[in-house]
């Protein structure tokens, strides 16, 4: 059993890297900075907020990890990141229209 996933986390993890793991490791870690910057926000304000930077690393990764998905022809994963990027877009743009409006 202990050699059985010895060999499967070699072969995810070792084997099978390459340039498009390293791709989607970078993205999956812009990706996760949005619920840090997040986090450290809301701990700030002492409520919970959303900031600029969260759409922009959700928008940041959510790219590259469409591109991993698409080369690695993951339906699925495809059609979540394709969504997701269109609510991030969507989002952005309220945040800066607002910003606008203000500044009117």
């Amino acid at each position: 059993m202990l050699g059985a996933l010895q060999n499967y986390l070699h072969d995810v993890f070792v084997v099978q890297f390459d340039a498009w793991v390293a791709l989607g490791f970078v993205a999956q870690a812009l990706f996760s900075m949005r619920f840090l910057v997040q986090w450290i926000a809301s701990e700030r304000a002492g409520r919970s907020v959303i900031p600029t930077a969260f759409w922009i690393f959700s928008i940041g990764g959510g790219v590259l990890l469409f591109v991993y998905s698409l080369y690695r022809r993951d339906p699925v994963f495809i059609a979540g990141q394709g969504l997701g990027l269109f609510i991030y877009l969507r989002n952005l743009y309220f945040v800066l229209r607002e910003r606008g409006q203000a500044a009117a």
